[in-house]
């Protein structure tokens, strides 16, 4: 992640915890399961994911402009015994001005 700014009032982040050990799943978890399956041919029933939502986020410094905000979020989830996320971009992808950022070796993932 790069520097998001929310000191301007500008975006929020939430996060929603599901914990489906010996329950009901809710869609958004049923999703995960099904791109985790499909991402990694293999079957996946998730005991716990957590969903962290980063909403029009501006880049830092906001003070310079506060128009160009992104949305993503991190899905972290677990069966127990093996770990996952996924990334989630907007459409379109990372909107953020990469040539205006401090940082000269951008990539969006993890490393």
């Amino acid at each position: 992640w790069d520097n998001a700014d929310f000191s301007r009032g500008v975006g929020t982040t939430f996060y929603q915890e599901f914990s489906t050990l010996n329950t009901d799943k809710p869609p958004f978890v049923r999703d995960v399961e099904a791109k985790v399956r499909q991402y990694l041919r293999s079957s996946y029933s998730a005991a716990w994911t957590l969903k962290i939502t980063w909403e029009k986020a501006p880049v830092y410094a906001a003070r310079a402009d506060t128009r160009k905000t992104i949305t993503y979020q991190a899905v972290l989830t677990t069966d127990g015994f093996r770990s996952y996320i996924l990334m989630l971009y907007q459409d379109g992808g990372m909107q953020w001005d990469y040539t205006r950022l401090t940082a000269t070796n951008v990539l969006i993932g993890y490393t």
